[in-house]
């Protein structure tokens, strides 16, 4: 065989991930309102594409009656990895649309809040967005109040000036949020060149602003700043909170020697403490929970269950064809040409990768509804394991197109709001060992078993895996208290002293 430079031609075949698919699959994974964000982004960019949110406005000034082509809501539904075997779809066919179809009657959950928003007359059911009695909170459009600093910084420009107040302001940058001070004072003092005395003077003027309790270094004398303004500091509760770490471990009869009361003056002074706030801070916090807007609805009917789309956080998207006529027929370079039949290619497709993006997840969370339908009828206690894999064979997909569509997405049922992943969970052997109940329905049992618990009989690990044995659940007792501890309970020698204290001080 001779060796040398050669020529060969070979055919093979690959699979090309083109921009229009990719972005394709971006979608599947965004949330709702993600979507809104990202089709005013593609609005701002493409001159062919008009939203159709809003309600039709009067005609336009040049008199032209562009027609609008709007996405196909198809009853059937498909799978977003059939967008693979439609390659770049720059076709410019129009989606056929029945708007006599029941997709578009507006009578799900999104579209009666928004005709309700924007339904006009007179009343308060008007004025209140139709909500009747339960009218908007008014007062969350309010401007944000001031941060822990700006309001002790307020109080330190009434109290101090000059060389005290720009310790006291050194000194409030250095309060946590919750409302304690981080920094230390023999290191605050050497850095400003001031005497040890004269910072600790300043603090002591920062520990009577408001809230009661602010600058504390400690929680012990957090607690005793707020016993002071409530005029309760008397040596038996100063030894009380220098003992704290007994009161934690419940050692009464030990605090009471220390102290030296009675114990209905040791209950006392534990009622007296659980009255104060121990994180004073905590009120002037900025950080609100953002609220989550759910992008499914599932209601129950007389034949089975109702599935629909958000559709008033789901933007739509129109297609301006005339627009796109009367660009092209009027003169125009060959560059201009190609760039308006992009901008048509590029229209398109977004139009159809919404449409097959709302497909995809409606035929997933119907799986789950499916798959699922005891927990939306009796509760998490009825929650089945389940995989994706599952529903990516039942359905026909990719498992990661299911772990795309569940990503970032709420479903809002009777029984509450649940992210998709929620229901999605490992099993636990049951008495038959199949392994059908779920991680999540164990740890309800568990959770409903400790609530129902005795102060005077509180059920330890082992006994709780005899009782969920007897419901059916083979479960090991160090599953039990890694589950117990995920939900935040205590063992049972915590549960125990907690509940003893709990007495003590009712």
């Amino acid at each position: 065989m001779a060796l040398g430079p050669r020529l060969d031609i070979r055919q093979s075949q690959s699979l090309v991930m083109t921009p229009q698919l990719q972005q394709a699959i971006k979608l599947l994974a965004l949330s709702n309102l993600e979507i809104e964000a990202f089709v005013a982004g593609e609005l701002e960019k493409n001159p062919l594409l008009e939203s159709g949110g809003g309600d039709d406005g009067p005609p336009p000034a040049d008199g032209i009656d562009r027609e609008l082509e709007r996405p196909t809501l198809a009853a059937e539904t498909g799978a977003s990895d059939d967008l693979i075997a439609q390659g770049l779809g720059g076709a410019d066919s129009p989606l056929d649309v029945d708007h006599s179809a029941d997709t578009f009657i507006d009578d799900g959950p999104g579209d009666r809040m928004a005709s309700a928003l924007g339904a006009g007359g007179g009343g308060m059911d008007a004025m209140t967005g139709g909500y009747g009695d339960e009218a908007p909170d008014f007062d969350s459009f309010a401007a944000p109040g001031a941060s822990l600093q700006e309001h002790l910084m307020d109080q330190a420009r009434a109290a101090l000036s000059g060389v005290d107040l720009i310790v006291a302001a050194q000194l409030i940058g250095q309060i946590s949020e919750a409302g304690y001070l981080e920094a230390d004072l023999l290191q605050t003092a050497h850095t400003m060149g001031l005497p040890l005395v004269e910072v600790e003077r300043v603090l002591g003027v920062i520990h009577t602003f408001d809230p009661t309790g602010i600058g504390a270094r400690s929680l012990a004398e957090c607690l005793a700043l707020q016993a002071k303004e409530a005029d309760r500091y008397d040596p038996c509760i100063a030894r009380l909170l220098a003992n704290l770490d007994l009161l934690a471990k419940g050692a009464l009869p030990q605090l009471r020697r220390i102290c030296g009361v009675d114990e209905e003056d040791m209950a006392d002074m534990i009622r007296e403490l659980r009255g104060y706030d121990p994180k004073p801070g905590l009120k002037f916090s900025s950080d609100r929970a953002a609220p989550v807007t759910p992008d499914l609805f599932v209601r129950p009917t007389a034949e089975g269950w109702s599935i629909e789309v958000n559709s008033a956080t789901l933007p739509r998207v129109l297609v301006n064809r005339s627009y796109y006529v009367e660009l092209a027929t009027g003169k125009q370079d060959k560059n201009a040409k190609a760039w308006l039949a992009d901008c048509l290619a590029s229209a398109n497709w977004l139009v159809k990768a919404l449409d097959q993006r709302q497909k995809t997840i409606i035929k997933v969370a119907s799986e789950i509804v499916r798959c699922q339908e005891d927990f939306f009828r009796k509760g998490v206690a009825h929650l089945k394991p389940l995989t994706l894999r599952t529903v990516a064979d039942t359905i026909k997909m990719h498992e990661s197109t299911v772990s795309r569509v569940t990503s970032n997405k709420y479903l809002s049922c009777p029984r509450g709001q649940y992210e998709l992943k929620y229901f999605f969970t490992s099993g636990v052997s049951n008495a038959e060992g199949d392994g059908s109940v779920s991680a999540e329905a164990v740890k309800s049992h568990i959770k409903t078993l400790i609530m129902a618990e005795e102060p005077q009989a509180i059920l330890s690990d082992d006994t709780l895996v005899e009782m969920l044995r007897a419901r059916g659940m083979d479960i090991a007792r160090r599953t039990v208290a890694k589950y117990r501890e995920a939900m935040g309970i205590g063992s049972s020698v915590q549960r125990r002293r907690q509940k003893a204290l709990k007495g003590k001080a009712a």
